[in-house]
């Protein structure tokens, strides 16, 4: 397959295979002294390139705030109402009236969140989920709103009986037929989608001793085979979100949609609280975007590109519960942020993960240094990115002409007469062009993700007669 000429490949930033990438909004608390008002928030949501929230109310100031601002924001109804909005069609006419069409189409309001996490604990509300979400939509339907504005409710991974490995995810057998199936054919009625709130710190602070740490905050790692299906997972993010969509999939519901509505990792915490800090939620959250906006799913579906809400906006100081509670916010009620990460396509073209020399915890490891033009070893063992033959022709030479481009990765040995010219297949050529780019970024979390054409592995690549380095 002849590809293009290295000259014609030095394209802009823009053409990169970002086209039908993921997105990233933010949870907006407001459990917390001294945060600046509505219109003070929206204008910092505008001025880092934040285009959706999500919020836990209704609250007039803050609807009203976003009016304008082209900002996306789906709002809540308290778990206190559902009882009430599955009684009466009429209270749930009058809520959608006031708290959603009173303020479109100025404000855009995408979706109602049924409640929060109604399965944590065993309570009453659970049983009017169900009937809540059809007549909120019922009300959508009466104000022609059905279309722009989807209901659901998030979960807990705790719904889940079943999380590990990924591909033995199931609901809790209590809730499978009185809750998940009937919401599950709701949702794929009415197109709306599944919101699921994950938080892989919890899962490494109770299983530190087994989790590596560099495989929490997207770091590179040699990955965990799911011995259920033999897929390899780079990440307990992605590895959580496959055993929701195992679950879903077990009760033939492949074709819903996800949107991950809360993930986050805490800055401070108490001394038994492992694995909060500063580095920690640094790396964690910007390595989570740059792996969001590069696009591409997970193992399990591989082109269901992600939404993913930060959590949150702000540390909330009258929260109770241990510090880390406290502490999971991206700014502090002055707007100064918490540490620096993007949330932009843009934001990432200088971001880097860096990791603290003091840094404890699991997946450590020794560097040497590079040396020009060769190779460097890790104690842990090398690693490269490759392409994946089947993702398609037009996202493997978009990505390619990120590589070969901006990316600054070195293409000059896949040119005609060099070294790795032979095969001369799109897959080969791509594939090298991606592992120079990892290797020249460290083989940073996030940088072998390419739209979801590429992906890790930990034996050499064989393409001919060509060699791929592993450090520069």
């Amino acid at each position: 397959m002849d590809l293009l000429p290295f000259s014609l490949l030095l394209v802009a930033f823009a053409c990169l295979p970002f086209s039908d990438a993921g997105s990233i909004g933010v949870n907006y608390g407001r459990v917390a002294d001294n945060l600046p008002s509505a219109t003070k928030v929206v204008e910092l949501l505008k001025s880092q390139g934040i285009d959706k929230i999500k919020i836990y109310d209704t609250d007039p100031a803050v609807l009203k705030a976003l009016a304008g601002s082209g900002i996306k924001v789906t709002v809540a109804i308290p778990d206190a109402f559902l009882f009430a909005a599955a009684r009466s069609q009429s209270f749930a006419n009058v809520w959608v009236q006031r708290n959603v069409a009173d303020y479109h189409p100025g404000t855009q309001i995408e979706a109602i969140a049924a409640g929060n996490e109604v399965f944590v604990e065993a309570n009453s509300t659970t049983r009017y989920l169900i009937q809540a979400m059809k007549n909120l939509h019922t009300a959508l339907v009466k104000f022609n709103l059905h279309n722009q504005v989807k209901v659901s409710s998030p979960i807990a991974l705790s719904a889940l009986q079943s999380s590990f490995p990924s591909s033995a995810g199931t609901f809790r057998p209590e809730f499978v037929e009185p809750v998940f199936k009937p919401m599950l054919e709701f949702l794929r009625q009415t197109g709306s989608y599944l919101m699921v709130n994950i938080y892989p710190f919890f899962a490494y602070e109770s299983n530190a001793d087994v989790i590596p740490l560099d495989y929490a905050l997207f770091r590179e790692n040699p990955g965990v085979v799911d011995s259920g299906n033999g897929l390899r997972y780079f990440s307990l993010f992605d590895a959580q979100i496959d055993a929701v969509f195992a679950a879903m999939s077990a009760l033939k519901y492949d074709d819903v949609a996800l949107v991950v509505t809360e993930t986050g990792w805490p800055s401070k915490g108490d001394s038994t609280e492992t694995g909060a800090s500063l580095d920690n939620a640094a790396a964690y959250n910007g390595n989570l975007v740059r792996r969001v906006l590069s696009g591409g799913g997970t193992p399990l579906r591989r082109k269901a590109d992600l939404t993913v809400y930060l959590f949150g906006l702000f540390n909330e100081d009258k929260k109770n519960g241990p510090t880390s509670e406290r502490n999971f916010g991206l700014f502090y009620p002055n707007e100064e942020k918490v540490y620096d990460i993007p949330f932009t396509i843009e934001g990432l073209r200088g971001h880097h993960d860096t990791r603290s020399p003091t840094t404890g915890g699991g997946g450590q490891r020794t560097v040497t240094s590079p040396v020009s033009g060769g190779v460097s070893k890790s104690s842990s063992g090398n690693t490269w990115c490759v392409a994946h033959g089947d993702a398609g022709k037009e996202r493997l030479q978009a990505a390619l002409d990120f590589a070969c481009g901006e990316g600054g990765a070195d293409c000059r040995p896949i040119q005609p007469g060099d070294p790795c010219y032979d095969p001369n297949t799109l897959e080969a050529h791509a594939s090298y062009a991606f592992n120079s780019y990892y290797q020249k970024k460290g083989r940073a979390g996030g940088s072998c993700y390419f739209g979801g054409a590429a992906y890790i592995v930990s034996e050499p690549p064989k393409y001919g007669k060509c060699e791929f380095p592993t450090g520069y």
